[in-house]
């Protein structure tokens, strides 16, 4: 069986480097493997707080950084991986039934996350135990 971390990947956008300022940009199931149905970012987040802690059982997200870093953490329930997001042209994409917390974000870090689908309060998993209970159901499957 496949195992949700190997889904897990960083994307490298393209990269217009001039002197007056780079330009990154994301294209539709060009640059990200899904359609973009929606597109948002976390601001403002005070030292030491976390953001995430969830999983998705349909949607797809990418991750980036678009200014200042913070830390990604991954875990299928069994697993665990550390991803750390301090470009503005990379990215994490996290498939669906991936658990993510972020943590040790910079001051005026801005996160953006591109999702392949609109929300839907119903495709999340927000308690932990809920979590692992949903991962064996799916390795039962």
């Amino acid at each position: 069986m496949k195992k949700l971390l190997d889904g897990v990947r960083i994307i490298e956008f393209p990269k217009i480097c001039d002197p007056r300022g780079n330009l990154s940009f994301v294209e539709s199931a060009r640059h990200v493997p899904f359609s973009i149905k929606r597109v948002f970012y976390i601001y403002d987040v005070p030292g030491g707080e976390t953001r995430g802690g969830h999983a998705h059982k349909e949607c797809a997200i990418v991750l980036l950084a678009l200014a200042g870093s913070f830390d990604v953490r991954l875990t299928d329930g069994t697993e665990e991986m550390t991803v750390r997001l301090n470009r503005a042209n990379k990215g994490v994409l996290i498939p669906p039934g991936v658990w993510d917390t972020m943590h040790d974000f910079t001051t005026g870090s801005v996160a953006l996350a591109i999702a392949s689908h609109p929300y839907e309060e119903e495709d999340y998993i927000r308690d932990y135990d809920d979590y692992l209970e949903y991962v064996r159901t799916l390795q039962q499957q």
